[in-house]
């Protein structure tokens, strides 16, 4: 199996507060570290070599993941500073640690159960320099859409809020969050110079080279950590009915947590409320303190910022 870059140095502006203390592929999902989540969905795929690229606080990762030994994987890492470089810089940085053959490109904030091999077959079967992995696009106000032509070829991108249908082609569907790539797609650019694949490289591919880009229509699951209510949506539905609790978690007994999610170092105090709660590493919330729906976050004072 080929090797894969797991995009892990974005910024995760639209998760905020969240970011602001973890990067995004590191906040628990269910009490666990999304981007282990998704190293160990890789490695049962038959996936062992990965790249994670860094940048925003990259130590967060690098503290839940290190050299992947645990989770029967190498890791290797592809620094960028001083600046984030984007999602066609990103990989331009890492070519060397990739080497010189296919390799998978898996965003570092979403989850999916798309068949890897059969997405890999599909790529080499074809001579495409890169091959999405999509979803009929169901939500259309909230994701843009990838526009295929009858043939699976890329022909452009639909944006958010629009019909994504054209009447000369075929539709638009939903980018999952995986995609296959060679590295030609990449090698031509700078290095060192923030560029993003949509809307810049991958346009550009596709007026110069038409049938460069390609898409595997699948019926995949897939789950979105892009915003608090996506982050929230995903935890309940991969935690079950099991609270969501990290590691040293103390919560005194009459306190009351109901579904709310504590991450790592958190402790309840007595006769405290937390309904629909976030509660960030190292919080001490007060005895009978009382929040509803905020994101809590260490401070002194605490600091508290409800979410919708």
């Amino acid at each position: 199996m080929p090797p894969a870059l797991v995009l892990t140095a974005g910024l995760g502006t639209r998760l905020r507060p969240l970011t602001l203390v973890r990067a995004k592929p590191a906040v628990p999902i269910a009490g666990e570290p999304l981007i282990r989540r998704i190293i160990r969905w890789l490695r049962g795929a038959g996936i062992s070599d990965l790249v994670l690229n860094l940048h925003h606080l990259p130590e967060t990762i690098a503290s839940v993941v290190g050299d992947g030994s645990d989770l029967d994987v190498g890791v290797r890492y592809s620094w960028e500073q001083p600046v984030v470089l984007g999602s066609a810089g990103g990989p331009r940085r890492a070519l060397p640690l990739l080497g010189s053959g296919t390799f998978l490109i898996v965003n570092g904030d979403t989850l999916t159960d798309v068949d890897l091999p059969r997405l890999i077959a599909a790529h080499e079967a074809s001579d495409a320099l890169v091959t999405f992995a999509l979803v009929p696009n169901d939500q259309p106000q909230k994701y843009g859409g990838v526009v295929l032509d009858a043939g699976s070829r890329v022909t452009g991108f639909a944006r958010s809020g629009a019909s994504g249908r054209r009447s000369d082609e075929a539709g638009s569907y939903h980018f999952i969050g995986v995609q296959v790539a060679e590295p030609a797609a990449f090698e031509g650019l700078p290095d060192h110079t923030p560029m993003n694949s949509i809307g810049d490289v991958y346009d550009r591919l596709i007026a110069q080279q038409p049938g460069s880009i390609r898409g595997f229509v699948t019926r995949a699951a897939f789950w979105d950590v892009g915003t608090i209510a996506d982050y929230w949506n995903t935890s309940a539905a991969l935690g079950g009915s099991a609270p969501a609790r990290g590691q040293n978690t103390r919560v005194a007994p009459t306190a009351s947590t109901g579904s709310s999610i504590l991450w790592d170092d958190v402790e309840v105090g007595a006769h405290a409320v937390l309904d629909e709660c976030i509660v960030t590493d190292g919080v001490v919330v007060p005895d009978g303190a009382r929040h509803r729906r905020a994101v809590l976050r260490a401070g002194a004072p605490l600091i508290v910022e409800p979410f919708d």
